[in-house]
């Protein structure tokens, strides 16, 4: 292959292609799935015998049109609905919780799976209403009494049924009774059982708005807050910390890596214990893109050392990317997975640059790191924040700079918490109490900033102010590369 060759022709390209035949398919679907699957065969054979410096793009054309056939393929299989059939029936069922019950204006909604519906077993992700009162554990099986309906359609700029598709739920079952029948087993049991463990130890030390924050912050359920507090949250531009991160993620790792060297364990024990420790926070967690994302860049971070294999950071993000994508399709059009991936694009790409900008004035290096990685989220997410929410923060750099030195040792604290709560409970309720004085401060610093004027702007006026940053930064781009 010659030289010129090299600077295209590497497995990025091919995880990129992959993942973007897999995007393509929300756009337009595979009409003849074997005739497809024949294309990207032939293609993929083609590419490999083929013997010179087109053999890689040949190869690249056949993954993506690999993955516009899987694409296509998920989508159909995501969109298939059993349920939709038995709108407006009211029958006796069998579900499964397996999120955590959120209150709703007049009942307890929270996600589930059917999996018998008037004696026909099935298995479909559902939206459960419950009565209000007794409230369910996540993981619980219920035996109830239920209508079918369909979710709410747009609302005040929100479409919950468009959103709920995109996530594999289809239908509403609006129960009327229900009495426990045991609990999920497997690994969804798992899971439950290691967030339970978690929620416990934070909940031992902590109360009301403090132990909402810490629920909300570790493993990502902003249930228990109040609407204003999530509204304040949002206006200063501190909503994220509130979806759990690749911040989170890797400070646990980091400490699973440390306990084992205070141990005198061996660097080999140590990678595999980070790993099994990731994969049980992202147990916890659940499927929230960006946990997944971080959970797999770390995971490979840890097997690359295992292997000796050199660590690439922008080819564990494609990685996580063909994950998420493989798995949902439609996850590329969540604000979530946007927001994730954007934010960590801003921090491999602009905040360097930022960063050494910063070097001729008097900021302490520390600071200087926050301001940079916050300058450059905050620009690059902006577009997204406005076209998802139609709203954009004007003050979240001095609101995460407020923010940034709680973060770590809440974080720390109350990891701490969870794991020396079952051999130390009167420890791990101090740890949590410390955990919950970084969370007040949190919360203090969302009111202050989201409660200042023209904190966050709205509509037309957001979407004014991104359109003139984006131009700006054209300009910028088309002057450097007219320069350069």
């Amino acid at each position: 292959m010659t030289g010129a060759g090299r600077s295209w022709a590497s497995p990025h390209v091919l995880v990129a292609a992959l993942c973007a035949g897999i995007a393509t398919a929300n756009v337009v679907r595979a009409g003849h799935l074997l005739a497809a699957g024949g294309v990207a065969a032939a293609s993929l054979v083609v590419g490999i015998v083929w013997p010179d410096e087109m053999r890689f793009g040949v190869l690249a054309f056949g993954l993506a049109v690999t993955g516009w056939a899987w694409g296509s393929a998920r989508l159909d299989a995501i969109d298939r609905s059993p349920l939709l059939d038995e709108v407006g029936r009211a029958e006796r069922g069998l579900v499964v919780v397996t999120g955590p019950a959120k209150p709703g204006r007049f009942e307890l909604r929270a996600p589930g799976e059917m999996l018998v519906w008037h004696a026909h077993r099935l298995r479909e992700s559902v939206l459960l209403e419950l009565p209000r009162g007794r409230l369910p554990p996540q993981g619980a099986r219920l035996r109830v009494l239920a209508q079918i309906a369909l979710p709410r359609g747009p609302s005040h700029g929100f479409d919950e049924r468009r959103y709920l598709w995109r996530r594999g739920i289809h239908v509403v079952v609006r129960v009327d009774r229900w009495h426990l029948a045991g609990r999920r087993t497997g690994l969804g049991g798992v899971a439950d059982g290691i967030r339970s463990s978690i929620a416990g130890a934070l909940r031992s030390g902590t109360s009301g708005e403090r132990r909402a924050l810490l629920v909300g912050i570790v493993l990502g359920d902003d249930s228990g807050l109040s609407r204003d507090l999530r509204d304040r949250f949002r206006a200063s531009g501190l909503y994220h910390l509130l979806a759990v991160s690749g911040q989170n993620v890797a400070l646990l790792a980091g400490g699973a890596l440390g306990l084992a060297w205070l141990l005198g364990l061996s660097r080999w024990v140590a990678e595999l214990a980070a790993i099994a420790a990731i994969a049980a926070y992202v147990l916890a967690v659940g499927a929230q893109p960006s946990v997944v994302r971080a959970g797999i860049v770390g995971v490979l971070g840890s097997l690359a050392w295992l292997t000796a294999r050199q660590r690439d950071r922008w080819y564990f993000l494609l990685l996580g990317a063909l994950a998420l994508l493989a798995w949902n399709p439609y996850t590329v059009l969540d604000a979530g997975f946007e927001l994730s991936f954007a934010a960590v694009l801003a921090i491999f790409t602009v905040a360097p640059r930022i960063r050494r900008r910063l070097d001729g004035y008097p900021v302490p290096g520390p600071l200087a790191e926050v301001l940079a990685v916050t300058i450059a989220c905050s620009i690059v997410t902006a577009p997204i924040v406005w076209l998802q929410f139609r709203a954009l923060p004007l003050l979240a750099v001095p609101a995460n700079v407020l923010a940034a030195p709680a973060m770590v040792p809440l974080l720390g604290l109350a990891f701490l918490a969870a794991a020396i709560h079952p051999l130390a409970p009167g420890a791990a309720i101090l740890s949590a109490a410390l955990a919950g004085v970084c969370a007040s401060y949190l919360a203090w610093c969302a009111r202050l900033v989201g409660g200042l004027p023209l904190a966050q702007l709205r509509g037309a006026q957001a979407g004014a102010l991104v359109a003139i940053g984006a131009g700006g930064a054209a300009a910028y781009a088309w002057r450097r590369c007219r320069m350069s």
